[in-house]
């Protein structure tokens, strides 16, 4: 089975944050950048289909969304994946600037970079609770990583 985790492209979660916000700017509006994190999405490494479960499922989310975080090394790793095009984006996001760092750098990032590169205005109500689920999901799973290491 290929590694479902996302391995870091970036030293850290900031500059995680700072080159996506990077990205992002290059793309005149959001129609391009939805593109664009569509692309992302599409780049997910493949995640389980038995992990397609009530158990890695994220509530609070309109499409279907799943998670699943390990530890390894000391670092939290991540995988996800959703049956939206525009959400799996947002979980590559989302994975790229917290998997494979450490429970408390995960904790340490605010996931108010999302409000901040101007993801959450520029999505659906329903898509931005979504993505704020995710995040929360994540952090739980940073607290409890935190709290067994």
């Amino acid at each position: 089975m290929p590694d479902p985790f996302v391995r870091p492209e970036d030293p850290s979660a900031a500059a995680a944050v700072a080159a996506i916000g990077e990205e992002l700017e290059v793309f005149d509006d959001w129609m391009d950048r939805y593109q664009y994190i569509i692309e992302l999405g599409r780049k997910l490494p493949p995640f389980p289909a038995d992990w397609q479960d009530d158990a890695h499922r994220v509530p609070g989310c309109q499409s279907q969304v799943w998670m699943e975080a390990v530890v390894q090394d000391g670092r939290m790793m991540l995988a996800g994946a959703s049956d939206a095009a525009i959400v799996s984006g947002l979980v590559a996001l989302l994975l790229r600037v917290y998997s494979g760092r450490p429970p408390t750098e995960v904790l340490a990032t605010d996931p108010v970079f999302l409000k901040d590169l101007g993801l959450l205005e520029a999505l659906s109500t329903n898509r931005g609770n979504g993505i704020a689920a995710m995040a929360r999901r994540i952090r739980d799973a940073a607290k409890a990583c935190a709290v067994t290491a």
